[in-house]
């Protein structure tokens, strides 16, 4: 792993354990082991190192799209499935993105909202109706937004509405025929 990945993922960590206040770039460089030099090496700034991490997302949201797009059960569950907490790189990234997406940081929301719309066109294309492309997008959010505040700083993926997923893939598949 690089110097430049090993403090995006400090970064991350402090936005998932401690928010955004905690991500100073000491506290950054601290927690990767690095210097503040070296820090400044590979982010220049707190803004270069929060636009690392919106362009850490993207990328990481696009190697998530092609899985999506290629789901063989398709995108839309595909979608739901994976709006639950498995502490991946890609969840790790999402959360401590999330942190940052609350404040002022353009890049970071600039991410969040091509990111969901890159989800929501690829669900649109599979159901061809945008109310129940919406519904199932909000189904995920849902998922995801209960796991990530399922009571620990950390989500440990057993929110209430992870728990009955099947149903919730009926409900789905019931969407994408139109019989909702």
């Amino acid at each position: 792993m690089s110097a430049r990945e090993d403090l995006l993922d400090a970064l991350e960590g402090l936005l998932i354990d401690d928010g955004e206040r905690a991500a100073t770039l000491d506290a950054v460089a601290a927690r990767a082991g690095v210097s503040k030099g070296g820090l400044l090496y590979h982010f220049p700034s707190k803004t270069a190192l929060f636009d690392g991490l919106a362009g850490r997302l993207r990328d990481l949201a696009a190697a998530d799209l092609e899985l999506m797009a290629s789901a063989p059960d398709g995108p839309s569950a595909y979608y739901v499935r994976s709006s639950v907490w498995e502490d991946t790189a890609f969840d790790r990234t999402l959360v401590a993105a999330s942190r940052l997406s609350w404040t002022e940081d353009a890049p970071v929301r600039r991410a969040f909202a091509d990111v969901r719309a890159s989800w929501l066109a690829l669900i649109l294309e599979e159901v061809g109706d945008p109310a129940a492309a919406e519904a199932i997008m909000l189904i995920g959010d849902g998922l995801y937004y209960n796991a990530v505040l399922g009571g620990s700083s950390v989500p440990d993926g057993t929110a209430a509405g992870s728990r009955d997923l099947d149903g919730l893939l009926s409900v789905v598949a019931r969407l994408r025929e139109g019989r909702a």
